[in-house]
């Protein structure tokens, strides 16, 4: 297994999660044999946004002396008032199903909160007693950072910004990240992915990964095969299907992205999702399907490495991730940006200016002008 930094919270979690939703409502046997698999390969993030009790015992109960071994995406919101999932903002209620949660748990890694998408989600949070309960359940030591939920970016950069935030849970996908903003992503989903909205990479969703970057927000993924609907033949948006390594590649390498969160019901599953860990470069590279689009991509980096290998050793798709970040702001590049870029064991100022990586790039990326903007702005 692999492991990444979760933004600032000095936290370090499997590249591959484990992702709850499908247990809820299976017998304990398949419960324990699914999260057994994953302690075995080296899966240590796990998210429980189910409000359901039963589940949650199930998971509590299959961990059993392990609790240390995992860390938990604990929600904090989500309730099953009308037996189903809900979004609830009254405190009483989001009290009473979270402190079961800690009950069941002890206590939670990353207290979500859950789901703010709209601005009614929002005010929600930030114009009621919400907010304050969950710093106050940090301040007891009942979470150990607070994270947050969302599918929207625009609504996502704004309580990032709040400074509250030390990670997020979002929903990236090759699809998702070709829809316009203001599109709402989960309506999509259920209505149909249709390629005709595509307009290339939306900006609002790359400024929102370049701002968790800058800020060291880390991002936990969902939806990473967009409920599977990307793998699909039937149902794929492209001229063809993306494979599992495909879609988890992809959001691997979408800034600040620390894990992707697969939802896996059965042993079988969970081996299948590691098995992205073996891949070749070939197998998990997803421009093939890039390039069967409109040319909507030319001049953006997609951090895909197509580039490599430097003959000077750089590694540009990092040195373009760092560029793209300073970019929002050169006058004012903050400390731990510049500290990653010199982190880079070779920067813009080694480019030897061969064009060899502009041969190979599949998006016409002007490489070599991004290597002396990197040296200028990085120094």
């Amino acid at each position: 297994m692999e492991y990444r930094e979760i933004g600032k919270t000095g936290k370090h979690s499997s590249i591959i999660g484990l992702g709850c939703e499908h247990l809820d409502g299976k017998p304990f046997d398949q419960v324990k044999e699914t999260i057994d698999a994953a302690l075995e390969n080296g899966i240590n993030m796990m998210d429980v946004f189910m409000p359901g009790n039963e589940v949650r015992e199930n998971i509590a109960r299959a961990l059993g002396s392990r609790r240390d071994k995992v860390m938990i995406q604990g929600h904090i919101g989500s309730t099953d008032i009308r037996q189903q999932y809900d979004i609830c903002r009254d405190l009483p209620v989001v009290k009473k199903y979270f402190e079961n949660l800690l009950r069941i748990f002890g206590y939670i890694d990353f207290g979500m909160m859950f789901f703010i998408d709209s601005e009614e989600d929002y005010k929600g949070v930030f114009e009621t007693g919400f907010a304050d309960y969950v710093q106050q359940l940090k301040q007891k030591g009942d979470i150990k950072h607070i994270g947050f939920s969302s599918h929207n970016p625009n609504m996502a950069m704004r309580v990032i910004n709040t400074g509250l935030p030390e990670m997020m849970m979002f929903s990236i996908n090759l699809a998702f990240d070709l829809y316009p903003a203001e599109t709402n992503a989960l309506d999509e989903l259920n209505q149909g992915l249709d390629r005709e909205a595509f307009r290339g990479f939306d900006p609002t969703r790359a400024a929102l990964y370049a701002l968790c970057e800058q800020k060291n927000i880390g991002i936990t993924v969902m939806k990473t095969l967009g409920a599977g609907k990307l793998i699909s033949a039937e149902h794929t948006p492209f001229d063809k299907p993306l494979t599992v390594p495909q879609c988890v590649h992809y959001a691997l390498t979408r800034p600040a992205v620390a894990s992707v969160m697969l939802g896996c019901q059965t042993r079988a599953e969970v081996l299948d999702a590691v098995t992205y860990l073996d891949t070749s470069d070939e197998e998990r590279d997803y421009t093939a399907v890039m390039n069967t689009m409109r040319n909507d991509f030319a001049g953006n980096c997609v951090y895909c490495s197509h580039c490599q290998p430097c003959p000077a050793g750089i590694d540009i798709a990092a040195v373009n991730k760092y560029l793209d970040i300073a970019r929002l702001d050169e006058s004012n590049v903050l400390p731990s940006v510049r500290s990653h870029y010199s982190g880079l064991a070779h920067g813009g100022k080694d480019c030897i200016r061969c064009g060899k990586c502009e041969k190979r790039c599949p998006f016409s990326v002007p490489i070599i002008k991004n290597m002396a903007d990197a040296a200028k702005i990085f120094g």
